[in-house]
């Protein structure tokens, strides 16, 4: 075993995130392969206001588009989004939304125990769990989405815990390779989201961050060989914190990746190929676009680079059998939040 070989735990029962203080619950520390976590806990106790992180994050990617969905509380604001990509075009669509506080999220305390929702006045989003599913329902002056993600019987997800501190910590809930279904209509004009074409995937946050932060996160998901893939891949943020947020999913079956692998890319020139690798991964990922964002309000900002494209090569499943991964369409990104 390398030095970027970690052993992490597997939580297999329910547990608090935070203890009644507000800080860490160590035994909350590991990973699952369903949602188990009570995360209620975040923003309790004399804990310093301003850290408090949580979101809904969801992307879907079809044939001819990839839309991107987000409700956010960072405490002192709310940030919300949806964009559009039309793949054939290349042009995109998007609406954000900052407001000032939290009042515009309405953000469950845990996974599933409730809508996640955005309102102002030029956007509006509701994620509401169904049976099933998940229904996907945002709107802006141009776009309309109405997606379902489906969650078939036995599909697992990527839940971890990342600690830097007793006081600064995240829960992330990756879930890839949902597969999606719906409408989409951009300006009056309608697409249908092909089922069995079209995936969604969600990045679920509840924690407390440090101020600054930089990191990288990919995913990707589709068909090789006949099975279904989901990669979730991250890099940067977890360093030093004897967590990872890299995983394998075969048709619905999580396979967790504890190795630190390496991300090698070009930062003058984003859509060069990226490769990402290391004893468990070998993947080259070959952008197609990508979405620049940046926001500077004095307190908050961030600097984003979504590389939308396809990854190809290998990954190692639980049992070390490489497992072929081919044209799956997907992103990686290269964040620096200040927030």
């Amino acid at each position: 075993m390398t030095a970027d070989m970690l052993v992490e735990k597997e939580i297999t029962s329910p547990v608090a995130l935070t203890l009644p203080n507000g800080r860490l619950n160590p035994e909350a520390v590991g990973w699952t392969r369903t949602p188990l976590h009570d995360t209620s806990g975040i923003g309790r106790g004399r804990q310093r206001w301003g850290r408090n992180k949580r979101w809904e994050y969801w992307a879907l990617t079809t044939p001819t588009h990839i839309a991107a969905l987000t409700v956010s509380s960072l405490d002192y604001a709310a940030v919300h989004e949806l964009w559009v990509l039309d793949r054939t075009t290349g042009v995109s669509v998007g609406a954000n939304v900052t407001g000032m506080l939290g009042g515009s999220a309405t953000l469950p305390p845990s996974m599933g125990e409730g809508p996640a929702q955005a309102r102002s006045k030029n956007l509006s989003i509701d994620i509401i769990e169904v049976p099933g599913g998940t229904r996907l329902r945002a709107q802006t002056p141009r776009v309309r989405l109405d997606i379902m993600a489906a969650r078939p019987a036995g599909h697992e997800s990527l839940g971890v815990v990342v600690p830097w501190n007793d006081r600064q910590f995240q829960y992330t809930v990756k879930d890839v390779a949902r597969p999606a279904s719906g409408t989409l209509s951009v300006d009056g004009i309608g697409f249908e989201i092909p089922a069995g074409e079209s995936w969604a995937v969600l990045d679920h946050g509840r924690g407390r961050w440090p101020y600054t932060m930089h990191w990288n996160w990919g995913a990707g998901s589709g068909t090789t060989d006949g099975r279904v893939i989901g990669i979730q891949l991250g890099s940067k943020w977890t360093d030093g914190t004897g967590a990872t947020e890299n995983s394998l999913l075969v048709d619905g079956r999580l396979h967790k990746i504890s190795e630190n692998l390496v991300w090698d890319y070009n930062t003058t020139e984003w859509l060069a190929p990226w490769h990402i690798h290391g004893q468990s991964a070998d993947l080259i990922f070959t952008p197609f676009y990508d979405k620049v964002s940046a926001i500077n309000l004095g307190l908050l900002g961030n600097n984003t680079h979504q590389c939308f494209g396809h990854y190809d090569g290998e990954i190692a499943d639980s049992a070390g059998n490489r497992i072929r991964v081919a044209g799956i369409l997907g992103w990686a990104e290269d964040v620096h939040n200040r927030w």
